[in-house]
C-alpha cells in the first residue's frame, strides 16, 4: 500500500509496478509521516524537497529516478512577484533570476498549457539545460497506469520545445487521457 496524493505520482508508480495498491494520502507532511508510522502505508511518496526543506531528509529512504517517476512541469522552482513599475525591487531582485532555470519551467509550462492541463492531471514534464540546450522530456497518463504517452524533444527555445513536445503527445491522444480538447 503506497501513499500518494497526487494522480500524475500515481499513474507513472502502476506503469513501472502494477502489482502496488496506490491509495490517496492527505494531510500535511507530518500527518502523511504519522499515517505511514502508524502502519496505514507501506510506504508513501512524498517530493524530497520539501522533506529536505523542512529537515526531515532523514525520512528519505529513497529517490524516484527520472525514468520511474518525472515531476509535475515546473515542480522545485521558485517565483518571485513584485509590482511591475517597481523598479528599484526589480533592480534588487535581478541577480536571483536563473535564465536556464526560467527556460526549463517555461518548456515544462508550455506543455500544461498546450494540453489544457492543470496540476491535478496525471501529467509529468521535466526539463534540463545542458551545454547551451534544453531538453524536455513529458509524459501523460491514464491514473491507473495502463497507458502512459511520451515525448522528448530539444533544442535552444523553451517554448517552441514546448510546443513540440505538446504536438507529439496529442498525436498520440493525450486529449483523450486528460480529458481535454487540447
Amino acid at each position: 500500500r503506497i501513499g500518494s496524493s497526487s494522480l500524475r505520482r500515481q499513474a507513472q508508480i502502476l506503469a513501472v509496478r502494477d502489482d502496488l495498491i496506490v491509495l490517496p494520502i492527505r494531510g500535511n507532511v507530518e500527518t502523511r509521516l504519522k499515517k505511514l508510522d502508524d502502519g496505514e502505508f507501506d510506504a508513501i511518496v512524498l517530493a524530497a524537497a520539501g522533506l529536505n526543506r523542512l529537515g526531515l531528509s532523514e525520512r528519505i529512504s529513497e529517490l524516484l529516478a527520472c525514468d520511474v517517476c518525472l515531476p509535475a512541469a515546473g515542480q522545485g522552482a521558485l517565483g518571485i512577484e513584485c509590482r511591475a513599475g517597481d523598479v528599484g525591487i526589480i533592480e534588487m531582485l535581478g541577480p536571483l533570476q536563473d535564465n536556464e532555470v526560467h527556460a526549463c519551467v517555461t518548456a515544462e509550462r508550455m506543455v500544461s498549457q498546450s494540453l489544457g492541463a492543470d496540476c491535478t492531471a496525471p501529467l509529468a514534464a521535466h526539463a534540463v539545460f545542458s551545454d547551451g540546450q534544453l531538453t524536455l522530456r513529458a509524459r501523460v497518463a491514464r491514473p491507473d497506469g495502463t497507458r502512459v504517452l511520451r515525448a522528448e524533444a530539444a533544442g535552444e527555445d523553451p517554448v517552441a520545445v514546448g510546443e513540440q513536445v505538446s504536438r507529439s503527445l496529442l498525436a498520440q491522444g493525450a486529449a483523450e487521457l486528460l480529458g481535454t480538447g487540447g
